[in-house]
Order: structure tokens, then sequence, then C-alpha cells
């Protein structure tokens, strides 16, 4: 289960291989990318921190960053699910004890499953068991493979957990891939179902241009990762500043053709709130979709339209249901 909801704490701080702190080696490590931290990497988190009690030792992730497909195709980056910081609060979440991040470059994508293992998870880690998907491969030409962690840890001295796949109610698999189609479509609900928690995004708050004042409802702007796919339109959201206050509010992530068609931004009104918050970082939590970006013939048609939107917003917050195990930890996680 994830961390206790009363229980405040810090997103981990990741930890570069070369510099682990004495206390997070010798330990149980969960090994993936973990890009969206869905349910089913909820089971493998579960299996590790299981095994690292029975041992009396920590549970720590281990990941990779950036994710390799940036890498590989800088020109089609993935649509980052959980950038390193969301995965520190997430991996907090989930209570488990320890961060360390791999920086992933062609250098290291050319090294053998062998040197990974015997240098890395041996080596510098001193790795006492190891938990991991079925789908995890690694190493030079992807040669790495469940199977091959499995064998080399009976060769090296640790065990090693595969988790197979996790399926949804309907029987389908649950991956990233389908969390974001779903995010592409702007069906969050869906989205929000296979995660396990409700999508969230972090950042600073940016100086925008003001129009929102002007037209009678400031927001809130931030900018999104170019990777970004989500479907613009209006969303129904929650905002989180840095004293931990949350707020309900109405977003709109797109390109404002009604005046410019710039490039995209994340614009979120705050319902009854008033107050400045440039430069403060927050975050900001999808509820759900209430309708697609367009163009407004005029200013006040446009207003009009937003109104509604403010109400829409209204009624999908306050219907809402009361978050998962995983959301109410978060909460706890400043």
């Amino acid at each position: 289960m994830p961390a206790n909801a009363g229980a405040a704490r810090k997103p981990l701080t990741p930890h570069l291989l070369d510099h682990v702190p004495a206390a997070l080696t010798g330990a149980v490590y969960a090994i993936g990318n973990f890009d969206g931290v869905h349910r089913g990497h909820a089971v493998l988190f579960e299996t590790a921190k299981a095994e690292a009690r029975r041992r009396g030792l920590p549970a720590v992730v281990l990941t990779f960053e950036p994710h390799p497909r940036s890498v590989f195709h800088p020109e089609a980056p993935v649509f980052r699910l959980a950038p390193l910081d969301a995965k520190a609060r997430l991996f907090a979440a989930f209570d488990m004890d320890g961060l360390v991040v791999i920086p992933f470059d062609r250098n290291f994508s050319g090294r053998t499953a062998e040197a990974f293992v015997e240098s890395d998870l041996v080596g510098r880690l001193a790795v006492k068991a190891a938990v991991a998907g079925y789908d995890f491969h690694f190493g030079k030409g992807r040669a790495g493979s469940p199977e091959y962690l499995s064998e080399a840890g009976t060769r090296l001295g640790f065990d090693v957990d595969v988790i197979g796949p996790v399926s949804d109610d309907a029987g389908i698999v649950i991956s990233s891939s389908r969390i974001r189609a779903h995010l592409e479509a702007g069906d969050v609900v869906s989205a929000n179902r296979l995660l396990g928690y409700r999508w969230f995004v972090m950042g600073e708050v940016i100086a925008g241009d003001r129009r929102g004042r002007t037209l009678g409802m400031p927001t809130a702007n931030l900018r999104l990762g170019a990777d970004c796919r989500l479907r613009h339109g209006i969303y129904a959201v929650h905002f989180r500043r840095e004293d931990g206050s949350v707020h309900h509010g109405v977003a709109s992530y797109g390109r404002r053709p009604t005046f410019d068609n710039g490039p995209p931004i994340l614009e979120v009104h705050l319902l009854d709130f008033s107050g400045d918050l440039y430069g403060e970082r927050i975050i900001v939590t999808f509820r759900d979709w209430i309708r697609a970006e367009a163009r407004f013939e005029t200013v006040d048609a446009l207003v009009a339209e937003m109104r509604r939107d403010l109400e829409a917003a209204r009624l999908v917050l306050a219907g809402a249901a009361a978050g998962s195990a995983v959301d109410r930890a978060l909460d706890a996680v400043a």
C-alpha cells in the first residue's frame, strides 16, 4: 500500500549512481523506467517493499533518465507522463525508501547487459534482490532480458523477482502507451483509472500576457514540456500551492486560437481565489474533460463560454468521488 496519507513525506532525493549513500546500497531494487508510474508499477513496488521488509533492508527505486526514446529520437521525444520531479513525488507516495538515477545516454546504451549487472548492480550497489517487470530490457541492443537478469542473479548471488503483466477490469494490460493515448484524446478519467491516481503536472507559474485578468478571469500560467501531447481543451482541475493549500480550478491547455494561436500553454483559473502566484512552483491535478479548445468570433462570445466552463468545472469538482489511496498519499508529499 502507499504511504500513510497522514504521514508527511518529502519527495525522494535522486542520487546518481556514483554518489549513492551507503544506507541505500545492499538493498532491494525496483528497476525500470517507470514513466507514468501506473498500477502495474504499483504491484512491482509492493513486491519490492515486501521483500525488503522481510530482509530488513531498504526498498530502493533504480530508474533511468531521460527516457531512452528521447535519446535515440530527439526529433520525436516521447510524451513524458511523469518527469523525474513527478516520479520523485510518486515514489515517496508509494513509501519507497530511496531513489537512484542512472543518466541514460548513448554511452550508457552501448554498455553490455553483463556490464550493467556486474559493475552497476553488484559492484556499485551490492544488490541483494531485484524486482523488474516482464518487459524490462537493458544493455546494448536490449540484449538484457528478465530471463537474463534472473540467470545473472543465480550466478552472482542475488535474488530476482519478475512481475508479470497487470490488467485492468476489461482484461487489457495496463501500459504507459495506453495512458498516453487517453491523455492525447483528453480522456483524463480513463488515464487516471489506469494510473491509479489523478494525473498531474508540476511547474513554476510564469508571467503571461495578463489577458485573463482583463477578461475578469485571471490565470496562473505554466509552460509544459515540448513533448506534452495532452489534448488541447478545457479541464476541471485541482491546484496545489507551495503552502500545501488545494484549490478548485478550470484549466485551458492550448494555443489561444481566438487571440494569437501561439505556443501551447496551460492556463489555470482558480475558483474563488485571488492572489499573486508568479514564481511559485505548483501542482495541477486533472480531474475531468470539459470541452475542446475552440476559436470564437468575438471576445464576448469567448467570455460567455468561459463562464459556462467555470460552472461546468464547479459541478464536476463538487460531485467528484474521493481520490484513491495513492492520491491521499500524494497529498502528504510536500
